[in-house]
């Protein structure tokens, strides 16, 4: 049974590091683009006000004013919540698998350091 066991181990942990560094590089792109979305919301909200108008206007115009980014917001709201629950169940694989790694087969134990590998 342990050894059914043993190949489903190593193919998640194969998977796991990609997914880990995708799912943060993914998480970390959606960060920003939220600030942007919130830094051109606040402007637009604020070019808005200049003529005494509030974006909180029943008016057509303030209600396309919020809505404008709505789209963008909620796609990037969602694959951030996306991204970071696939980097969370990444580093918990790997976290439960850190000391399964199996061993290399030409490994012979021995140390090398920099003079064996230079040729002193």
């Amino acid at each position: 049974m342990e050894d059914n066991a043993a190949p489903h181990h190593s193919t998640m942990t194969k998977f796991a590091r990609p997914a880990l560094i995708a799912g943060a590089v993914i998480a970390v792109v959606c960060v920003g683009l939220l600030i942007i979305i919130f830094a051109l919301d606040s402007f637009n909200a604020a070019t808005y006000s200049v003529a005494g108008k509030s974006v909180n206007d029943a008016t057509e115009e303030a209600r396309g004013i919020r809505e404008l980014y709505s789209g963008a917001r909620t796609g990037g709201i969602i694959t951030l919540v996306i991204s970071g629950v696939v980097a969370l169940a990444a580093a918990v694989v790997l976290y439960l698998n850190r000391g399964n790694a199996p061993l290399d087969e030409d490994d012979d134990g021995e140390d090398y350091d920099l003079d064996d590998l230079t040729g002193r």
